[in-house]
């Protein structure tokens, strides 16, 4: 039906692995165009078995993809009854995670004009909120009781998973999300494709403490939720024995070169400085370090997934290469050749006109999203109603996303962290490339250690780069 290893994961089941993890908060991460109205609708101890690269690595498949592959009828438009589903991102100054809900929009566009799913077009409701409770609330049951929508897709808000669960729970939704509260992470009713800001976090720790620093020094947006993503963080350098400092800034940020010498001074000339915020936030910072000189007087710079982007590596230049290491939740596109990557690409040059933020990790969380969406919607047989559709996204299990190191599984568990197993990229003259195959978050971090618990480690994707 689609590209080959589409049609291939809808046919074969994988055998489980034991021990999974990842969870919470992408917590400072978005891209720049915030701000806008209150409320906007638009509808249409580490295990490894990773290597370091030294040289930009190339994962290879195939190459030529159309976008008409999204679907099952090439250049057919789908005319059934339309299937809604509906989203909440947060948008604000400083915080904007609509590129997600956009690609995944662009996703779903696709297979509406190439055939649908069994024939039905999916209707797309996006609601923004600006961290008000009572908005976030108010905008769940609007697109509940009043947009009438079928799923959860794409859900991206610095506190939705806080305000709605239980709600979600009361109705029966099971949320695809890319998630960042610890609700996103630590109830039934949702399931992500990213780890989030602690996880991600985990992993930039992790690889900084692999090339023997002496210090961390981690920063972040003060926004809700900073103690939490510090614990993973906190958890994993204090086993290695490294001291680390904890920062916050708020965002905007007004005086980069202030933070980017604090960051320096704390950290020493062999510790690592490890941030944790949106690509336009990370980049003032990083080009501050660069205008004083600071960027060789610690011995690395790492940064969580939201770092993990074309915008970042290009306008950084080359003087970053080799000295910026970003943990990557999704395959790193640029040294990618495969027939998902290249349809991703695909349907973002056709559909993707309204993500700002280009190629990168918030576009690729979208793709998946919907990817995992109408995988789980094209398994219905009967009408599509709440509960069809949401035991159907319940029941996905060892999916391969073609963008995630492991197979993906939303399975039946207290807590979710779909995703805990990680690439590490590094800046090359403007692309990022990959410096780190896929590696297990540490079972360190408690949360990680729950997840695995509950659910084991879920099975490596096939053609993984882990070694």
């Amino acid at each position: 039906m689609r590209t080959i290893d589409h049609l291939a994961r809808r046919r074969g089941a994988f055998a489980h692995r034991p021990s999974a993890l990842a969870a919470i908060a992408l917590a400072a991460i978005a891209i720049a165009g915030c701000g806008s109205s209150a409320h906007h609708k638009s509808a249409a101890a580490s295990t490894s078995h990773s290597t370091t690269a030294t040289t930009p690595a190339t994962t290879t498949s195939s190459s030529t993809v159309s976008a008409s592959q999204c679907g099952p009828k090439p250049g057919v438009k789908a005319t059934g009854s339309p299937i809604a589903l509906g989203a909440i991102v947060t948008n604000q100054p400083g915080t904007s995670f609509t590129d997600i809900a956009n690609m995944a929009k662009a996703y779903f566009t696709c297979v509406n004009d190439n055939g649908g799913v069994n024939g039905h077009p999916i209707k797309y409701y996006i609601e923004t909120e600006q961290t008000n409770p009572a908005q976030i609330a108010g905008e769940a049951k609007q697109l509940v009781q009043s947009d009438h929508v079928l799923g959860l897709v794409g859900n991206t808000s610095i506190i939705e998973c806080s305000v709605d669960h239980k709600y979600l729970a009361s109705i029966g939704f099971y949320a695809i999300a890319s998630g960042i509260a610890p609700e996103c992470y630590s109830t039934p009713n949702y399931a992500d494709v990213n780890m989030g800001p602690r996880y991600s976090s985990d992993g930039a720790v992790q690889y900084a403490i692999s090339q023997h620093v002496s210090k961390i020094v981690f920063d972040q947006s003060n926004v809700p939720g900073t103690g939490y993503i510090a614990g993973g963080p906190d958890a994993i350098a204090k086993a290695a024995h490294v001291p680390i400092v904890n920062l916050t800034e708020n965002v905007p940020i007004s005086d980069a070169n202030s933070v980017a010498i604090k960051e320096v001074d704390d950290a020493g000339p062999n510790g690592a400085v490890v941030l944790n915020f949106t690509p336009p936030e990370a980049l003032v910072i990083l080009q501050a370090a660069q205008k004083l000189g600071l960027e060789d007087r610690v011995k690395l710079w790492a940064c969580s997934t939201p770092c993990n982007t074309d915008f970042l590596a290009k306008s950084l230049g080359p003087k970053w290469n080799g000295k910026l290491f970003v943990n990557a939740e999704l395959m790193p596109p640029d040294s990618s050749n495969t027939p998902t990557m290249n349809l991703y690409k695909a349907i973002f040059k056709q559909y993707g006109s309204a993500v700002s933020g280009g190629i990168g990790s918030f576009s690729q969380m979208g793709f998946t999203e919907a990817e995992i969406a109408v995988h789980a919607l094209e398994s219905i047989k009967g009408p599509y109603t709440v509960k069809s559709v949401n035991a159907a996204f319940r029941a996905v299990r060892n999916f391969n996303t073609g963008m995630l190191c492991q197979l993906w599984t939303y399975g039946d568990y207290p807590v979710h962290i779909a995703n805990n197993e990680d690439y590490t990229v590094t800046p090359h003259n403007g692309r990022m490339v990959l410096a780190k195959g896929c590696t297990p978050i540490s079972s360190v971090d408690p949360q990680v250690a729950a997840y695995r618990k509950a659910a084991g480690m879920a099975p490596l994707a096939p053609g993984q780069p882990t070694g």
